[in-house]
């Protein structure tokens, strides 16, 4: 595989220096190493606090890099819209007919940089399933899952192994199931099981 002429999006001098002094306040520390990937999805876990998105924006922004995130352009409006672009809030219009992760790949598709940030649990409450729109996104747009993580037993968080995704999701999970299994949650109890919906007529693009 060649090597990309260009990197992942880069963050700015104040957003790195907002992050490191977040981090000296609350004694928390970023490690890892960014892939020289212009764009991936960051799975974002565990997610059980609303501290969370602090965290892992302080840790990015330390390793140089930013992040967007999608969610529905109801919560885009005056007054709150603005400041959530600038924290990489992406809207999409879940009344279209295309489903969400069309869109999404779409957006990636007409991007030459963009880091994709998805919290597979959906919910800061114990999850019965991780949700798979993150996988079939990176399929569908032939890039890269990388496992970003928080660990509060440690006060570390950052960037962990990256998955070229091979098609097979239930062999994958494996591999994303191994790498949570040592990361403290905030609230452990509401950290639940690496699981997946049984699969049912090829339906998982809707989740």
């Amino acid at each position: 595989m060649k090597k990309s002429l260009i990197g992942p999006p880069i963050a700015n001098k104040f957003q790195g220096l907002l992050g490191l002094s977040f981090l000296k306040l609350t004694g928390w520390e970023a490690v890892g190493n960014v892939p020289d990937k212009p764009k991936f999805v960051m799975l974002l876990a565990p997610h059980t606090s609303n501290w969370d998105l602090f965290f892992i924006l302080a840790i990015l922004y330390v390793l140089g890099i930013k992040f967007f995130w999608f969610g529905k352009k109801e919560i885009f409006r005056w007054p709150v819209g603005g400041f959530f672009k600038w924290l990489g809030g992406i809207p999409v219009d879940r009344s279209l007919r295309q489903n969400t992760v069309q869109q999404i790949v779409e957006i990636i598709q007409a991007r030459e940089q963009i880091i994709i940030g998805v919290s597979p649990e959906g919910t800061r409450s114990n999850a019965k399933y991780w949700k798979t729109g993150f996988y079939y996104i990176a399929c569908q747009a032939q890039i890269p899952i990388v496992f970003a993580f928080l660990d509060y037993g440690r006060k570390i968080g950052g960037l962990g192994p990256i998955l070229d995704p091979t098609g097979n999701i239930e062999v994958d999970m494996e591999t994303i199931r191994h790498f949570y299994s040592g990361i403290t949650a905030k609230y452990p109890d509401s950290f639940g099981n690496i699981v997946i919906k049984p699969r049912v007529n090829d339906e998982y693009l809707s989740q």
